[in-house]
């Protein structure tokens, strides 16, 4: 039947797949949730075959979504896929663009519309391009000082290789000049972000950048640095282009290598007068916060973009780095005076502080300082939060064969598993249940157990959703690596059955927290992977099996224990 009727095939999967969206069923149950799934695998299934279809179909469905969120009308035109394409544009722009002010799934909408826009730029970069061009060609004859720049912001979202990435730099020299300073903002954050679209995308040719320089590149990315440099003529715009400055300069190699020289022909004297405002604005020298704070983010990019250059290349960027690195720790990394930009920039602060630890990771492992720093217990509580998650991010981003393995910080296990234990303490006793059982306690950190700050008095509810993050991303990290929480070099097998077995009683224990389903959720994924045959061979190397069988009696006892208090309790 569906070989003869495709049209109404496809239309009756489409449907179903309407009726079962949760802005029509409300909350969905598991079996909901399969059926969603299953129709989802159908239609990407279909799409192969019945592209037009399907994406007329989908499209239908945006536009009446945005017609019960927000009121709109629009009609629905079945064209060639290039005009569906280009029609189902402004739906997924108004799921990125627009914020619903209390709308609970404003968040996962634009998350999932930027996915879109990103598979659909693959297929049909030119339909996305043409409809950026365009709104910048409308720009440049605006005379508004307020004006949409939503469409110059899609370059963010979009999938580039260098081939796109050029033509998004040549487009925007030939029109920057006569934006409005509104677009200009707009170009200068949007050029950034495809900028790293295309290296943690195409890593392999940003490597080939610095292996064989592409003369076309530099020459758009020489022409906007220029630019943006002239636009650049207060200390408040300096700060704004200078993380688009540093990346343009590291799409030009040969330019870089020339300005490093102690002297350069003039067309390139305001390439080497930018990097020594940056090196002096870093160190404190730039007589602004403002600029500090930008150095500081354009220094992360440049470390950021080095590990992704071979170092058998023998880049001139690696001294440029070197050049900069301790500067930007030490402003990056100090817990008497921690990195605040103020109200509001605080998750921009702490994925900044992330870039940096990752990327000083992968270019030196062994140049531990800020590690260290991180890891002390009288360091904020946003550092232990950097430090675990630039872990995480460390184990499951290790695309690149030169970049360092998590197993270069094993060496820290103990000081981790101490971290665990710690903040599980404070997070149980936040949330006002029993207090985690412990083992004998571990030998190695008994000192450091009087030095961490104890639960005094009673935290406030801000504190215990702080501890309940950092406690999360530790239970992350263990479920994504849990050799690193386990590894026990030069303990005594009792002291090594005594950690496992606190570690694993401390994610037991967070698996039946009814009011956080996310980190018990987590918690039973890490147990799952500690229950690993290979992995409970490392609970105590000397004697698995044992130590298997003791731990789980002693889980047994305890769970029995537990459920006493409770209904003793009740």
């Amino acid at each position: 039947m569906a070989a003869h009727k495709p049209v109404e095939w496809v239309q009756a999967v489409i449907t179903r797949f309407d009726e079962q969206l949760p802005i029509k069923v409300g909350h969905q149950n598991t079996h909901t949730k399969v059926s969603t799934e299953h129709n989802k695998e159908c239609l990407i299934n279909i799409s192969k075959y019945k592209f037009s279809l399907v994406i007329s179909g989908l499209t239908t469905i945006l536009k009446n979504v945005n017609n019960m969120v927000s009121g709109q009308s629009k009609d629905c035109l079945r064209l060639d896929e290039t005009m569906l394409v280009k029609q189902l544009l402004p739906e997924i722009c108004h799921f990125i663009h627009t914020y619903r002010e209390g709308h609970q799934h404003a968040a996962e909408l634009r998350a999932s519309a930027s996915a879109v826009l990103f598979s659909l730029s693959c297929n049909n970069f030119n339909a996305v391009f043409s409809r950026i061009s365009t709104r910048l060609q409308e720009l440049t004859v605006c005379s508004e000082d307020n004006v949409d720049v939503h469409d110059i912001e899609l370059m963010q979202y979009i999938n580039v290789d260098c081939s796109k990435l050029k033509r998004l730099l040549q487009e925007t020299v030939l029109k920057f000049r006569a934006l409005k300073k509104p677009a200009q903002l707009a170009v200068i954050n949007s050029l950034e972000k495809a900028f790293w679209n295309w290296v943690e995308n195409y890593p392999d040719e940003f490597t080939m950048l610095y292996q064989r320089p592409q003369a076309d590149m530099a020459e758009a990315a020489e022409k906007l640095f220029d630019l943006v440099d002239s636009f650049a003529e207060s200390a408040k715009r300096k700060a704004a282009v200078w993380p688009l400055q540093i990346i343009l300069l590291i799409l030009c190699p040969e330019i870089t290598h020339t300005i490093s020289k102690d002297t350069v022909e003039d067309s390139k004297a305001n390439k080497k007068l930018f990097l020594d405002s940056l090196r002096k604005a870093l160190a404190g020298q730039g007589g602004s916060k403002q600029l500090m704070e930008s150095a500081a983010i354009a220094c992360v990019k440049l470390c950021k973009a080095s590990t992704y250059i071979n170092w058998e290349d023998h880049s001139t960027i690696f001294l440029l780095v070197q050049s900069i690195v301790m500067d930007l720790k030490a402003l990056l990394f100090n817990p008497a005076k921690p990195f605040w930009r103020g109200t509001g920039s605080q998750n921009a602060d702490v994925e900044l502080m992330m870039d940096c630890f990752v990327s000083c990771f992968r270019i030196n492992p062994h140049n531990n300082q800020h590690f260290k720093v991180c890891l002390a217990a009288s360091s904020p509580s946003t550092f232990h939060f950097v430090l675990v998650n630039s872990l995480h991010r460390i184990i499951t981003n290790s695309d690149l064969d030169w970049w360092p393995k998590i197993d270069a910080v094993y060496c820290y296990s103990g000081e981790l598993r101490f971290m665990f234990s710690d903040t599980l303490n404070r997070v149980i006793q936040g949330v006002g249940t029993h207090a985690p059982l412990r083992m004998t306690p571990s030998l190695t950190f008994k000192g450091k157990m009087t030095t961490s700050l104890k639960f005094k008095e009673k935290a406030t509810e801000l504190d215990t959703r702080s501890y309940k993050c950092l406690l999360l991303a530790l239970v992350k990290l263990i479920h994504a690596d849990p050799k690193l929480m386990l590894h026990n070099p030069v303990k005594q097998a009792p002291e090594m059955q005594s950690s496992t077995a606190e570690l694993i009683t401390g994610l037991v224990q967070l698996v039946p927290l009814t009011n956080t389903t996310q980190l018990s959720q987590e918690a039973m994924e890490a147990l799952l992977v500690l229950h690993q045959p290979l992995t409970i061979e490392l609970w105590n190397p000397d004697a698995p099996i044992e130590t298997f069988w003791d731990i789980r009696c002693f889980l047994f006892l305890f769970n029995y224990v537990q459920k006493y208090k409770n209904n003793k309790k009740n």
